[in-house]
C-alpha cells in the first residue's frame, strides 16, 4: 500500500518545531520530493538567511520568501517546510490553502526553547533574552498557526517515523491532498 500525493503538504511552525525533520520523513514515507522553502532562498540568493537579514532586512526577506513560496506551489505535489515566519503573511497563508495544505507541527514553548537553545542560526533569536524574545514570538504566532489547515502535536521523544505517520494519517482524512493507493 502506498501514497497519492495530489497537493503540496506545507509544514507551518515555530522554529524548532521539527517542520524540516518531520517534512523529510514525509516525504520519503510519501515518495515525494522534500523542499525547505529557506533553503531555495538561501541558493537563490547565494547567502544565509542571517546574511539576507542582516543585508537587505526581514522585509526583503520576506517579500523572497512569499514569491519561492508560490513558485513551489505551482510545481509538482511535494512536502514543503517552511520558515517560522512565512504563515504570518495572510497572503502566504491564502496561496497555501488554495493550492496546497497546511500542516501546523504545534510545539510547546520548552519544547522548542530545549531545541533552538543552542544553535545560532536564528537571527530572530539574536537578542539579549533569547528565551524572552523566543517567548514572544510564540505568542504573536500561534494565533496564526492556529488558521492551518490541520494541526499535529509536536510530541518530544516521539520519532520522526511514528510523526511522519501520523501526519500523513491526518493529512489522509482530505482525499483531495493525499489519499492511499
Amino acid at each position: 500500500m502506498g501514497w497519492r500525493l495530489h497537493k503540496t503538504i506545507v509544514m507551518v511552525g515555530m522554529m524548532g518545531a521539527g517542520k524540516t525533520a518531520v517534512g523529510r520523513t514525509l516525504a520519503t514515507l510519501l515518495g515525494v520530493p522534500f523542499v525547505d522553502s529557506d533553503e531555495q532562498i538561501e541558493e537563490a540568493a547565494a547567502m544565509s538567511i542571517a546574511e539576507i537579514f542582516a543585508r537587505d532586512g526581514e522585509a526583503f526577506f520576506r517579500a523572497r520568501e512569499a514569491e519561492v513560496i508560490r513558485r513551489l506551489l505551482e510545481g509538482r505535489p511535494c512536502v514543503l517546510s517552511t520558515g517560522g515566519g512565512a504563515f504570518m503573511s495572510e497572503r502566504n497563508r491564502k496561496v497555501i490553502s488554495d493550492r496546497g495544505v497546511s500542516v501546523w507541527l504545534n510545539a510547546d514553548l520548552e519544547t522548542l526553547w530545549q531545541r533552538v537553545r543552542h544553535r545560532d542560526s536564528r537571527p530572530l533569536l539574536k537578542t539579549a533574552d533569547p528565551r524572552g524574545t523566543l517567548a514572544a514570538l510564540y505568542e504573536a504566532r500561534v494565533p496564526s498557526y492556529a488558521l492551518a489547515d490541520v494541526e499535529v502535536a509536536s510530541v518530544p521523544g516521539r520519532s520522526l517515523a511514528d510523526m511522519a505517520d501520523f501526519v500523513a494519517e491526518k493529512v489522509a482524512e482530505r482525499p483531495d491532498v493525499l489519499e492511499r493507493t
